[in-house]
Formats: structure tokens, C-alpha cells, sequence
């Protein structure tokens, strides 16, 4: 792509302003500082609660080295590696995603197609998320999250001028989206296709698509959220134990009963770190999808007071940084980033409260697993790497 290119598309050349030169090192009060700041406690925050929710899980199952939970370990090497995306991908300017896209969006459609191949695709609980070899595994829909807002916002930037056309303005991107939302429903992974759909919706507002435009793809949407729930059982079944888990204690509504009293046992402090009851064998997976009820009874009201705010702040400052990027490219990577770490939180965190019904999605940062923690820390990478060229 040549510079004059680029210049059409970014509104400013391939390397910034001259007269606004990247900041080298944030200070703690910067912008990126702040970001950095909050993403660093919530990791810390995490291996902390996963270390205090894992101990009965591995010494039921002898995954302890010493008197150390190995799963808190596992975290803390998962974590050094986030660490290391996020410094690389603050440091890769954003713009090289443009001649990019295309290839990562071909990416991601072998690799959530990979868990289908004998050999390479693993299944856990009935489902086909996974590849890798030996006890490391790779869950593609992780990464594949981040990969899309890259694409989106590429396709969005790209094609600017002509979004009030449906054929080649929001149809290409409304189709790459459906071919995604297949692949992962067929894993099956519902919870991944909501949050694309939901950020996908936040990056075509926000790139210039007409809401009239948005607004036909509504009840095809609807349509299809119905069809998938009538037809699948366990998704019926899920809606329902939502509405009233107690009309299926033992199934369906179980793992909502569990988490709520959890959370209402807490209290306003909690039982203490390490003193809940819910985690011994009743709470279903206690330090991934779950891993906040455990901390809700640990820490109580005042813990999760403490998550949410968090959260919040995250979202402020990530909202910041897409107000102020230099072009449009920079604003939608950030706004997108944003959106997806924060819709995945408080999916979570609905979840475990019963305002959403259950689904397979971690608390970004928080919960167990390498895919989860490190395809993250690559979205947060992006969005320092805008917020080094923010403008004040």
C-alpha cells in the first residue's frame, strides 16, 4: 500500500504526526500508565483468586507441586507471557493491521476450523474448542475475538465512504461475521458469538454505519437467536433454569443455584480469603467460568464492589483513548478492544449473579486458562499501542 494510500484511509501518514512523537516510557499517571495499572491488578487479582479456587480441584486430582495448587502456577507463567504480548503489541503500530486484515480474517477461520480435524481438535465436555498437542491446548475463539475487531476495524476505516450502501458497505462484514458465528456455533460456543455480534454492532455505529441499515439486521438476528434456542435442548434448558432455576435444581439450574449462594453467603466482607464452602466440589468450574461467585464468598459485597470498579475504570480509560486516537483506524481498535474485554466481563459477572443465563465465558483476566489470559493481554497491547499516540 502505497503512503498517499494510507494517508486517505488514516488521515495522517504511515508513521504519525511528526510533531506528536510516541511516548517512549508512560509515566504511572499517563494514560497508558493507568491502563497498565488496572490490567496488572486484575491479574494479580486473578492468580490470587485462582490460587484460593483450585485447591480442592488439584488435590482431588493431584495437581499440586509442594503445597502450591499447580493451576495458580500454570496462571502466573501464562501471566509473564501476556506481559510480554502486551509490551510487543504497544510497541507494532496499528497500521500495519491495514495491509494485514485480510490474512488475519483467513486466519481465523482455519484455526476455528482446525478443532474439527481428528488428531489436532480436542473435546471437553462435549465440546470442540481446543487443539493442541499433549496436555497443552489452545482455545482458536480466544484469539479469534481479537483478530475480528482488527479486521472490523480495518474493513470499517477502509471502507468509510461507502457504509450507506448495504451491498458493499455492511453486507461483506455482516457476512464474515456469519461465517464466524457458524464455525463457533458448531463448536458449539454460543457465548463467543454474542460478544461478536454485540461488539461488532458497537464498531458499526461507531465506524458510520446507518442505524437504518443496522436496524433490518435486527429481526434477522432475532430470528436466528430464537431458531438456535428452540432447536437446540440444552440452550432451552439453560433459558429456562434462568428464568427459575428452581424448577431444575439438580440439571439445568444448578450451576446458577450454586453461584447465588455463593454470593449470598458472602455477605458484605465475606468469609475470607481461602474460607469458602462453595468452591468443595458444589460450584462447578471454581476458578474459570465461576471463579467471581468464589470470590464473592470470599471477599463478599466488598470484593466484588472492588472487581466492578476495576472493570469500570478499564472501560473509562479505554473509552478515553478511543475519543482521543489520532485517526479513525485508532479509534475503532480502541473502542473495539474495549468493548470486547468489558462486555466479556460483565457477561461474566451477570452470569454469575443470574441477570444472564449461563454460558462458557471466563472473566477476562481473572480466570484460569493461557488462551483466555494471553489473547486478552494482545487486546490490550493494541489499545496502549493507540494510546501512545493519543492525542492530549
Amino acid at each position: 500500500m502505497g503512503v498517499e494510500r494510507e494517508e486517505a484511509i488514516t488521515g495522517i501518514g504511515p508513521y504519525g504526526p511528526p510533531e506528536r512523537p510516541v511516548e517512549e516510557a508512560p509515566s504511572l499517571w499517563s494514560l497508558s500508565g493507568q491502563i497498565w495499572a488496572v490490567v496488572l491488578m486484575l491479574i494479580a487479582f486473578g492468580i490470587l483468586m485462582i490460587w484460593s479456587a483450585s485447591v480442592s480441584t488439584a488435590l482431588r486430582q493431584g495437581g499440586v507441586f509442594g503445597s502450591v495448587p499447580v493451576y495458580p502456577l500454570k496462571q502466573m507463567l501464562y501471566a509473564v507471557a501476556g506481559v510480554g504480548l502486551i509490551l510487543f503489541f504497544e510497541r507494532f503500530s496499528y497500521r500495519f493491521y491495514l495491509p494485514l486484515s485480510k490474512l488475519i480474517l483467513m486466519g481465523m477461520i482455519v484455526a476455528l476450523s482446525l478443532v474439527w480435524i481428528p488428531g489436532i481438535g480436542v473435546e471437553i465436555n462435549k465440546a470442540r474448542r481446543w487443539f493442541g498437542i499433549g496436555s497443552f491446548l489452545l482455545q482458536p475463539s480466544e484469539y479469534a475475538k481479537v483478530g475480528w475487531v482488527i479486521y472490523l476495524s480495518t474493513y470499517l476505516t477502509r471502507k468509510k465512504d461507502r457504509l450507506d450502501r448495504i451491498l458493499s458497505g455492511l453486507l461483506p462484514s455482516l457476512l464474515a461475521l456469519g461465517v464466524l458465528c457458524l464455525l463457533l456455533l458448531m463448536e458449539p460456543d454460543f457465548g463467543s458469538c454474542a460478544i461478536l455480534t454485540a461488539v461488532s454492532f458497537v464498531l458499526w455505529t461507531a465506524g458510520g454505519v446507518p442505524w437504518r441499515h443496522l436496524f433490518l439486521f435486527v429481526p434477522l438476528a432475532g430470528a436466528g437467536l430464537a431458531a438456535l434456542v428452540i432447536h437446540s435442548p440444552y440452550r432451552l434448558a439453560r433459558l429456562m433454569a434462568f428464568l427459575d432455576p428452581w424448577t431444575d435444581p439438580l440439571d439445568s439450574g444448578y450451576n446458577l443455584i450454586q453461584s447465588l449462594i455463593a454470593v449470598g453467603s458472602g455477605g458484605l466482607w465475606g468469609k475470607g480469603l481461602g474460607s469458602g464452602q462453595q468452591k468443595l466440589f458444589y460450584l462447578p468450574e471454581p476458578f474459570t467460568d465461576f471463579i467471581v461467585a468464589v470470590m464473592a464468598e470470599e471477599l463478599g459485597f466488598i470484593g466484588l464492589l472492588f472487581l466492578i470498579a476495576l472493570v469500570m475504570f478499564f472501560f473509562w480509560r479505554g473509552l478515553h483513548v478511543a475519543l482521543k486516537a489520532v485517526d479513525d483506524l485508532g479509534g475503532l481498535l480502541a473502542l473495539g478492544m474495549t468493548f470486547l474485554i468489558v462486555f466479556q466481563a460483565w457477561f461474566n459477572i451477570g452470569v454469575v449473579l443470574g441477570l444472564f443465563p449461563t454460558k462458557g465465558l471466563t472473566c477476562p483476566f481473572l480466570s484460569y486458562g493461557g488462551s483466555s489470559l494471553t489473547a486478552n493481554c494482545i487486546a490490550v497491547g493494541i489499545l496502549l499501542n493507540v494510546a501512545r499516540r493519543a492525542s492530549s
